[in-house]
């Protein structure tokens, strides 16, 4: 029997224990934390050899975490907001070992807090034009069951704007297919949100669900994205799924999909500018992202500096839109035609 190394013991106490019950951390924030770790020991298994319960805290000394960190940026393509999560994830665990394992976890501990949060160069966030957007959700064929879930799992990103582990979390539930398809959203905080969702879009998930033998009652409790290998889907193989059609779609168009890096987070990005530039005033965007404060929609409204600009300068917009406190209300589908004309399947 293999030996579980003081690195491991520890880090399985802070994950089952000290997060969850001890700081009550939701489980979405948890599993960004775990995902860190995940990416760590395989950083270390490339580098090493050393698989998850042979790695110590010696290990972990700090020419390997920078250079873990330095690995997530170019061979990772991970952003430096990404970078700078995955060190603040390991930071925590670091203190958390220093008090619980002092003379393993010490060296360990001041390394990492030794290594700086990277600054961010300001930059726009990355989206797709609605021409990008119309290409994507057409890269995936309607032959394999794997690429008719992903077409259908491309849409529902865009059209919810939806969070790639919300999407992941998304049970049959959460859906109600009535006079107008909605989708229940729970975000950061457990804070749930209802988004109404265009009929196409319904259309498609509607089949994905019968397709898949989801539209009984006995399926209520099923994610409505499954893996090949798990019923709930994890948000790297979301992750996965993006990078795939959009490496598809750049080899058919070379002159479209020019940004660095896109993620599924892009499709959020994508569809509040694009919301914006149709006119949709700023405060029902924020309901509809699900975000706590207006700053926070302000970061998309950047690329459309005009249109933000026209909106601040007129300060009414504020009280014109009536959104409820579960979500957007449904009629503002109506002002988004481009979601129909975008999502419309053959």
């Amino acid at each position: 029997m293999k030996k579980t190394s003081d690195l491991l013991q520890t880090l399985s106490r802070y994950f089952d224990v000290y997060l969850p019950i001890t700081k009550g951390l939701s489980i979405n924030t948890i599993r960004s934390y775990q995902y860190a770790f995940q990416l760590l020991f395989e950083y270390i298994y490339s580098q090493k050899n050393l698989s998850p319960e042979r790695v110590y805290f010696h290990d972990l000394e700090g020419e390997t975490i920078e250079q873990f960190l330095a690995w997530l940026e170019t061979k990772r393509n991970f952003s430096i907001s990404t970078r700078n999560q995955r060190l603040a994830a390991i930071s925590s665990f670091s203190k958390y070992a220093l008090n619980k394992n002092f003379s393993s976890a010490l060296t360990f501990n001041t390394t990492v807090s030794n290594i700086p949060q990277k600054k961010k160069s300001k930059k726009y966030p990355s989206y797709f034009k609605l021409e990008e957007v119309s290409i994507l959700l057409r890269m995936p064929d309607t032959i394999t069951d794997i690429e008719k879930r992903d077409r259908v799992l491309l849409s529902v990103l865009y059209a919810s704007g939806a969070r790639g582990q919300e999407l992941c979390d998304l049970t049959v539930n959460d859906i109600r297919f009535d006079s107008k398809a909605s989708l229940r959203l729970v975000g950061k905080g457990n804070k749930a949100r209802t988004i109404t969702i265009p009929d196409n879009c319904a259309k498609l998930l509607k089949k994905h669900l019968k397709r898949n033998k989801l539209d009984t009652e006995m399926q209520r409790s099923h994610h409505v994205f499954s893996s090949q290998t798990h019923e709930h889907m994890t948000i790297s193989c979301v992750e996965s799924i993006v990078k795939k059609y959009v490496l598809k779609a750049r080899l058919e168009w070379p002159y479209l999909f020019l940004e660095r890096h896109y993620s599924p987070h892009s499709f959020r990005h994508s569809i509040a500018v694009h919301m914006l530039e149709s006119g949709i005033p700023l405060p029902v965007i924020k309901n509809f992202l699900g975000h706590s404060s207006i700053e926070t929609t302000m970061i998309y409204a950047t690329v459309s500096e005009d249109l933000v600009n026209k909106y601040l300068r007129n300060r009414t917009f504020l009280n014109e839109t009536v959104v409820n406190d579960e979500g957007i209300d449904s009629s503002i589908k109506l002002t988004l035609p481009f979601l129909e004309k975008i999502l419309k399947m053959k």
